[in-house]
């Protein structure tokens, strides 16, 4: 009875401390209660815990992913956080009493209500208190930071409080966020999720609107970069959507191929095999690819990726020698083509090429078998093990894209599985590719945009590819799209003029999707796509070094956001989720300039790439404490879309393709100075916009015998693209070259004196 009477005495005292601690100190009763709630259910960090102010006024500007983000900021911060929110979430019962317990300030949707929240702000400022502020006003369901509400400037006026941007990073994918398109209706998995709070140094009160945006889109970059081991290897990701669309069409082609996803998954693996037996043997060098956009492209691709080894898909638009050149830099040994391929092009290529034809007979029945037990019976998990997928590492090269640099010869890109995973994962969250979807897949993979997107992407994402090895004709490509029901196209605006005049509207009925890249494009061709198909494009933005997506508008069809904009003609859109954008000056770049300043336009997160193949020089000028120095001119407005106004580089985007000017005077030069020794500068190459391919060469040179036929011979015979070549009508005797002060070439002027003399020969 006394064992009882004790009991109950202590049951007693607890309930009476309970009830004093929910009267007169309700901080400390939730704290005891969610802590360990929250310890049970998170594993979390805190990166910068430096940088908080441990006294004073100081605004914290965090990112918004879910609906519990102020309970896990107040769990990891050591001083209690005054959030100003929305008093419709907080309007009565236990709501009400937490958002009590941390003097919360709650904002209703009346003029009053928002004067007085913010006056109470300020004062909590004022006598020293942290104010939390969620700048995009609401909850992100793209996983990404949107554009700042303008309410911050307001509650800092008169204040001398230090603004701290934070971000919280791993709530993305919980039930609380709206991932998969819906809040709290889906599995919680992980069961214990890892977050981890980034903290940047205080920024004065004074700090712009756009700058604070980019120090947190910063600290996002940074996050995933630092979590780029959690993204889906591809080799693993490919296994498990082939499998699950294992009776569904994965890829199709102009050659009439069509497999669904065990076949594609059968052939891979046989393939794999195969190749290690007869023609590896060991050897781990990387392994070329000389093959177009089609189902034989992609499961070659993924067979190698399978049996981790790197690809260097060729440009089979270039001499033998610029491929030999690839050939050499890489220590290529052997390339992979097709016999009905090779008929079309002719190459003398120092590395054996093997047509995959000829390898036919050589896939044994035991080959053949033991693929169909790993395709169908092994479970993924083992596959992968047995693979040996398990030892890729997040920064293991995957693929090596060739890009010429300023004197025209080649650079390879090593790109990582983790670049390519982020691409992947960024259109996932801003195309929102699905099973019901079918790409269009015209993109070279020697591209990397037709590598990452219209390969990986498509078959990682869920949807069917459909493949033609030619993008200009239309004709071909509206007949696939028509048969398939092509949702998705991926392009250029070059090649979106042929198809308006070759593809009939009904061929593009179920067109969903138009994203356009590598040009700038005309305004007049927006119109124009929309009044034929029925559907207006918009733009993206990226480079090969950056594998290749930054940024893209959203589409309208695909656009899950309720109080931000996320399209804006004219530019080229947002940075993907996981990317940040920074626009410097281009003689100091560390002077971040304010929105709508042009400059030079830097991008730092997991798409990075490794850096160029035996060129640490370079790649050490082009990446800079993490950020890609892109050679873009450009500015970001005050909601954050990037506007692309001009390229600081020496290059062209011709077509889709990048035209090295150093490379095209070389040759002229050559040409022009024979027999002359003197120093002078006899000839400029440039560019001036051009409606239907982006950009248009221009040739300025000093009197000379040689005619316009002869310098475009001197070009040809030195193994120039026909691309490279200005036409007949770019060659421009001009008294002089533009020159600075300095003694360097004025690209501005040139480029002033082209535009001038292009008119003028137009008009008259």
């Amino acid at each position: 009875m006394t064992t009882l009477y004790v009991i109950l005495a202590v049951a007693g005292s607890m309930l009476v401390a309970l009830v004093l601690l929910a009267v007169f100190a309700k901080r400390r009763l939730v704290r005891m209660i969610f802590r360990p709630l929250l310890t049970i259910l998170y594993r979390h960090e805190v990166v910068g815990l430096e940088n908080f102010p441990r006294t004073g006024g100081v605004v914290i500007l965090s990112n918004h992913i879910s609906w519990i983000d102020g309970i896990l900021i107040l769990w990891m911060l050591p001083r209690n956080v005054r959030f100003v929110v929305d008093g419709g979430n907080f309007g009565s019962g236990p709501f009400q009493w937490i958002a009590d317990a941390f003097d919360t300030i709650l904002m209703l949707a009346n003029p009053k209500s928002i004067g007085r929240a913010l006056k109470t702000a300020r004062e909590a400022l004022q006598a020293g208190e942290v104010v939390g502020i969620f700048p995009e006003g609401a909850l992100s369901r793209t996983g990404h930071v949107q554009a700042f509400k303008p309410g911050i400037t307001k509650i800092v006026k008169g204040t001398d409080a230090a603004m701290v941007p934070i971000y919280l990073d791993g709530m993305w994918g919980s039930i609380f966020s709206f991932s998969g398109g819906r809040f709290f209706r889906k599995w919680p998995w992980p069961l214990r999720r890892k977050l981890t709070l980034y903290i940047d140094k205080p920024l004065p009160v004074d700090t712009p609107l756009d700058r604070l945006r980019s120090h947190l889109t910063a600290l996002s970059a940074r996050a995933a970069y630092d979590n780029r081991a959690h993204y889906k290897l591809l080799p693993r990701e490919i296994i498990r959507v082939w499998r699950q669309d294992a009776g569904r069409l994965k890829a199709a082609d102009s050659s009439g191929a069509e497999l669904n996803g065990r076949t594609m998954l059968i052939r891979a693996l046989a393939l794999r095999r195969m190749l290690r037996r007869e023609v590896f043997r060991g050897d781990t060098s990387p392994v070329g690819v000389l093959l177009p956009p089609s189902v034989a492209g992609v499961v070659t691709n993924v067979a190698m990726a399978l049996d981790r080894r790197t690809t260097a898909n060729l440009n089979y638009t270039v001499t033998s020698a610029v491929l030999n050149q690839c050939i050499a830099q890489a220590k290529i040994k052997t390339v992979l083509s097709s016999a009905k391929f090779l008929e079309k092009v002719s190459f003398e290529l120092d590395a054996e090429v093997i047509a995959l034809e000829d390898l036919k007979d050589k896939v044994s029945k035991v080959d053949k078998a033991v693929a169909v037990i790993q395709a169908v019976l092994l479970p993924a998990v083992l596959l992968d093990w047995v693979l040996g997928l398990h030892r890729i590492h997040p920064d293991d090269i995957l693929t090596l894209i060739f890009t010429s640099g300023s004197t025209g010869k080649p650079k390879g890109v090593m790109l990582t599985h983790a670049n390519i995973s982020h691409n992947v994962e960024a259109i996932r969250r801003a195309i929102g590719l699905t099973r019901e979807d079918v790409v269009v897949g015209v993109l070279p993979f020697f591209h990397s945009f037709g590598y990452s997107v219209t390969m990986w992407g498509a078959m990682a994402l869920g949807p069917a590819g459909i493949y033609h090895y030619n993008p200009l004709e239309a004709r071909q490509i509206g007949k696939l799209a028509e048969k398939y029901g092509a949702t998705v196209l991926l392009g250029t605006p070059t090649f979106l003029r042929g198809y308006l005049r070759k593809i009939e509207p009904e061929q593009f009925a179920k067109l969903d999707v138009v994203v356009v890249g590598a040009e700038k494009m005309p305004a007049d061709l927006f119109e124009a796509f929309e009044k034929r198909f029925g559907i207006r494009p918009v733009e993206g933005y990226g480079t090969t070094e950056l594998a290749p997506l930054v940024s893209v508008n959203i589409p309208p069809t695909r656009s899950v956001t309720q109080f931000h904009i996320d399209r804006l003609e004219g530019s080229v859109g947002r940075p993907v989720p996981g990317t940040a954008a920074r626009i410097v000056s281009p003689d100091d770049f560390s002077v971040e300039l304010n929105a709508g300043e042009d400059g030079m336009l830097l991008i730092t997160g997991p798409n990075v790439m490794l850096g160029y193949l035996g060129q640490e020089e370079l790649t050490a000028k082009v990446i800079q404490d993490g950020w890609y120095v892109t050679g873009d001119i450009a500015h970001i407005d005050d909601l954050g879309f990037i506007h692309i106004t001009g390229r600081l580089s020496r290059f062209s985007k011709i077509g889709g393709e990048m035209v090295p000017h150093i490379r095209i005077e070389e040759e002229l030069a050559g040409c022009l100075c024979e027999g002359d020794q003197d120093d002078q500068l006899r000839v400029c190459v440039t560019a001036v916009p051009d409606e239907k391919r982006g950009e248009r060469l221009i040739v300025l040179h000093l009197a000379t015998e040689k005619n316009v036929d002869e310098m475009r011979a001197s070009l040809s015979k030195a193994g120039l693209p026909n691309l490279f070549i200005p036409s007949n009508d770019s060659f421009f005797q001009v008294d002089q070259i533009p020159m600075l002060g300095t003694g360097k070439l004025d690209l501005k002027g040139a480029r002033d004196l082209a535009c001038c003399l292009t008119i003028a020969t137009a008009e008259g």
